[in-house]
């Protein structure tokens, strides 16, 4: 069957067009195809969903009004490369893959990730395309990024900030999206402006999409009076505002609601409110902007590092297992307990012979908790004071497992000495251990 031949109209993705068909008129905004010559044309209603018209229905195609990416030049070959675009004055957003930044192919229904510049710009809420300076860096899936990521990441945030960028912003997918702002913390210290983080639970092809004011509110934050590493998503269900968090006191909580992301022994470092940009500092530790602060950039880590959950009945042969790598994070149970069997049970399976072996050999092992809130604490059970006398790192800490998995890459990368990489994993360098457990509504 031929596919049918779309009216040529000259618009471009990101045209306000009205699509008069056999049956009716559509009008909102034209959006990418996932293939050139799709017999489908996307397009965005006012009510914030995507639908796809066949080309077979189509009479006409009129365009109400230009996108001002076409009309500032943005989509041209160069500048949508983010290559003629000047940094200073603009809001740099490197684009990963992800929910925020996928498209619906309407030929089979499934979503596909922007993989252009011209798509990514095309997506933005109108009033965003003027004052972005757009750069696709992985048009990937999270769960495909690695530490090599995060250096280019960190390098290219880096880069614009220091051509003089008023921030950051990285779209980025929501599931491993709190591993690289951790890293990220780590690489980049003493920042003069923000580097936002965002990404959305549903797609932009769903009215209950998050991707529109999640990305506002993430704009607002980059322009806003603050430094550093943050990630900016859904507060609570509705659109009214979104959460600021500290880039390595963060955790995805929830696989699909919006509201999956929450601070973790803090409060969050501000509320955004995406219709009128408002940035309303909570926490006492949102650090102001630094102009004049003379900006770390050190993306040296040792990815050689595992990190292991422990679970009733691990073998020990887990444990021994991980002799390759040169640092270890167990994630324990409740304060951070190991099962160890002090009381000579004949049905348990004690692993503390082959954790002392690893640290004994010279590998740094470092101990967080499988609970999300808390802190480790190795000093009020007889089994916790047994993991301390063996050597494990961590004793008081509250980092999250997945920041500790981060934080001894980036250490292991300027120390080797083990006495060294303890000090450095105890002591909060980025606000990565809080001085105090605070109780926090969230």
């Amino acid at each position: 069957m031929a596919t049918a031949k779309k009216p040529k109209s000259g618009a471009s993705a990101g045209d306000r067009v009205r699509i008069s068909c056999q049956d009716g008129e559509y009008t909102g905004l034209l959006l990418p195809s996932a293939q050139d010559g799709s017999e489908f044309t996307p397009i965005k209603l006012s009510s914030g969903y995507n639908i796809g018209i066949r080309s077979s229905r189509i009479k006409s195609i009129a365009v109400l009004e230009q996108s001002s990416a076409r009309l500032h030049g943005a989509t041209d070959k160069k500048e949508a490369a983010g290559k003629a675009v000047p940094a200073k004055g603009k809001i740099s957003l490197l684009a990963c893959g992800g929910t925020i930044v996928n498209r619906i192919d309407y030929r089979t229904g499934a979503v596909y990730p922007a993989s252009t510049t011209e798509e990514l710009v095309a997506g933005l809420p109108e009033g965003a395309k003027d004052i972005v300076r757009p750069k696709m860096m992985f048009p990937v899936p999270s769960e495909d990024l690695t530490p090599a990521h995060w250096v280019e990441l960190a390098k290219a945030a880096a880069e614009d900030i220091k051509a003089g960028a008023q921030g950051a912003i990285i779209t980025h997918g929501t599931d491993t999206m709190h591993y690289t702002s951790a890293a990220l913390s780590f690489m980049l210290q003493n920042l003069p402006a923000p580097i936002i983080l965002t990404g959305s639970q549903r797609s932009s092809d769903r009215g209950s999409s998050d991707a529109e004011p999640n990305l506002r509110c993430a704009i607002a934050a980059a322009k806003a009076d603050l430094s550093g590493v943050f990630i900016c998503m859904h507060e609570n269900l509705s659109d009214d505002f979104c959460a600021l968090h500290f880039g390595t006191k963060v955790r995805k909580l929830h696989t699909t609601r919006r509201d999956a992301f929450r601070s973790v022994n803090v409060l969050p470092a501000a509320r955004v409110y995406p219709m009128n940009e408002k940035v309303e500092k909570i926490s006492q530790q949102c650090p102001a902007r630094k102009p004049d602060a003379k900006m770390s950039v050190d993306t040296k880590m040792n990815t050689n590092v595992a990190l292991q959950y422990i679970y009733p009945g691990i073998k020990p042969k887990m444990i021994s297992a991980l002799s390759d790598y040169d640092g270890v994070v167990l994630a324990g149970m409740g304060l951070a307990h190991l099962p160890i069997n002090l009381a000579k049970d004949p049905l348990a399976m004690p692993i503390l012979k082959e954790v002392s072996a690893l640290i004994k050999s010279g590998i740094p092992v470092v101990l967080t908790s499988q609970c999300i809130y808390g802190r480790v604490n190795m000093d009020v059970y007889t089994n916790g004071r047994a993991l301390k006398d063996a050597g494990l790192i961590g004793n008081l800490c509250d980092m999250t497992p997945e920041t500790a998995f981060v934080k001894l890459m980036w250490v292991l990368g300027h120390e080797k000495k083990p006495e060294k990489v303890k000090q450095e994993m105890e002591t909060s360098i980025v606000g990565e251990i809080s001085d105090r457990t605070e109780i926090v509504p969230y």
